[in-house]
């Protein structure tokens, strides 16, 4: 479907929006029990100046006086600008027409009806056993079915605040739905309905972090399911661009994955939030219009049309490459670009349009050599064990559905420290045989995961690890196990290859690399595994390098 044509005939911008996982940029309050509520039923008040007030409904049409000169505290100074007031309540509260002498108010009437939207109003419901709502949970700790959800379960709740309640700077309404239309989706999101037929389930179908001791991660099947979601939606060709919400501290991965992987012209867009919607100086809100005023201006697109950013992060009024960001603290404004070069592609700040700062020199979307449409349905993995032998296995990665969730890679993360290594590597020599952890994974690995590797963040700039770590993941390696180095923290230097059998991070963070490693794997699957991998052979050495660079090539433009 394409959208009505705009004020100047082109067509009407439509923005698939996602919601993804633990997003605090859709978690509300929890819905506590107003004074009014507790006055009416006898329960004890809340000490607070104000009552507790959160969008709700009208049931049925009322009439309101609304006294005049009440919106700002010098509304009166003006009051010779004005028409008259509709009318005045007098002491008992009668209204008239005329003013009634006396202490009279002057009032403004308001009809409000039910389809009028959202109101700020007192929340007035209690617990079944009849006492107040004092948190999201009807106790502390208890079980997710005493407890209620604060997460939306798709955007569209949030949407629909955002115009009903936001003000532009100038005091008219935000714009969303008047410049563009919006479709909503639930990818991996963070609520769900648990009532009625088709009830979803914690943990399987939505992830939330809030109570937070009912924290729910996803993993990787619901990566490959939102992967393939986000594909189908966009090959529609119905959209102008697409908008991922997600929580802060992850939203950067999500989108440098999409952007590898998602094969579109249309620019991705991801925000987050550091503080619940509804709340004091909630940012997620800002964060949104400015997405939808990035998406709508076209300033992403070349000159046929096309995306020429990639998928990137808005947040803080400025739009981020995914690929170079990170959240660094928990506060609104704690987002910095990493690698050291460049990352902030466009300001939205000021009145003015969004301009362009750099763009990319990295492969992305229908740029990237990893999109969905260009990977193989299969490639080959391997398994087996350390002891005797690894041996070579088909693995199915890509239907007519898209990935395989089944075949997701599995990339493990190690981290180098300093006097953290048992072995000392004396005498030019060291062995794998006490790094526990790494010999372990590689072990579960070729027992269960056919298609996985590692990412070593080492030391910067070249990612080197300790003697002992280095010669166990160079088994990893000669089992078959793709390797990738990189340097710690903010990655401002490159962490150049040293030894060709593994593969250089460039200047990835740790969690980015292992994305991109995930999708090399499933476009050229394991390495070639050596018939002794504690021993490979020259030959065998060889041909790994000879694969490696394949991978190393990727990293390089990606």
């Amino acid at each position: 479907m394409t959208g009505s044509p705009g004020p100047a005939g082109a067509p009407r911008p439509r923005i698939a929006v996602f919601a993804g996982p633990t997003a605090t940029i859709l978690n509300t309050p929890d819905l506590v029990t107003s004074n009014k509520a507790r006055a009416r039923y006898g329960l004890p008040p809340r000490a607070a100046r104000f009552d507790l007030l959160r969008p709700q409904r009208l049931a049925a049409p009322a009439t309101v006086y609304v006294e005049a000169f009440s919106a700002h505290p010098l509304e009166r100074d003006s009051a010779h600008l004005y028409a008259p007031p509709d009318g005045w309540l007098d002491r008992d509260g009668a209204f008239h027409e005329e003013p009634p002498g006396g202490d009279a108010t002057p009032v403004h009437v308001v009809e409000l009806h039910p389809d009028d939207g959202l109101y700020p109003l007192p929340y007035m419901a209690r617990q079944a056993d009849g006492s107040a709502w004092e948190e999201t949970a009807t106790a502390p700790l208890a079980s997710p079915e005493f407890a209620r959800q604060t997460f939306y379960p798709d955007a569209r709740r949030l949407y629909e605040e955002i115009e009903r309640f936001g003000l532009a700077d100038h005091g008219t309404p935000v714009e969303l739905g008047s410049i563009a239309d919006f479709d909503f989706f639930r990818a991996a999101p963070s609520g769900g309905y648990t009532a009625g037929p088709g009830s979803e389930r914690l943990g399987e179908d939505f992830f939330v972090y809030y109570p937070y001791h009912l924290q729910t991660e996803p993993g990787l099947a619901d990566l490959a399911r939102a992967t393939n979601l986000v594909q189908a939606v966009l090959a529609t060709g119905e959209y102008t661009g697409l908008q991922w919400l997600e929580g802060s501290p992850t939203v950067d991965e999500t989108l440098y994955w999409l952007g590898l992987l998602v094969d579109t012209t249309v620019p991705l867009v991801g925000h987050a939030a550091q503080r619940r919607h509804q709340t004091s100086s909630a940012d997620g809100d800002r964060n949104v219009v400015d997405g939808v005023k990035y998406i709508a201006s076209g300033v992403a697109l070349d000159e046929r049309g096309a995306d020429r950013v990639g998928a990137c992060v808005v947040v803080d009024e400025l739009v981020y490459a995914a690929r170079d960001v990170t959240k660094v603290d928990a506060r609104p404004g704690g987002y910095e670009v990493t690698g050291g070069h460049g990352g902030i592609v466009a300001d939205l700040g000021g009145y003015g349009p969004p301009q362009l700062t750099y763009l990319p020199a990295r492969g992305h979307t229908h740029r990237s050599d990893l999109r969905l449409t260009a990977l193989p349905e299969r490639v080959t993995g391997v398994t087996g064990t350390l002891d005797a032998g690894v041996t070579t296995v088909d693995v199915v990665t890509r239907d007519a559905g898209g990935l395989v969730p089944t075949a997701m890679p599995h990339v493990t993360i190690t981290k180098y420290s300093r006097y953290a290594a048992t072995g000392t590597g004396k005498d030019g020599r060291s062995t794998p045989d006490d790094e526990v952890e790494v010999l372990a994974r590689i072990g579960t690995n070729l027992a269960r995961a056919p298609l996985s590797g590692f990412v070593c963040e080492g030391m910067s700039p070249f990612g080197m690890a300790d003697p002992t770590r280095n010669a166990a993941l160079a088994v990893a390696v000669f089992a078959g196990m793709p390797v990738v180095r990189t340097g710690r923290g903010n990655t401002g230097g490159m962490a150049y290859r040293t030894d060709p059998v593994f593969v250089s991070g460039n200047n990835l963070t740790a969690t980015k690399a292992r994305l991109l490693l995930m999708a090399a794997l499933l476009k050229f699957g394991a390495l070639p595994p050596a018939a002794d991998p504690f021993d490979p052979t020259a030959q065998e050495r060889a041909a790994t390098e000879r694969a490696v660079a394949r991978y190393q090539a990727l990293f390089d433009t990606h």
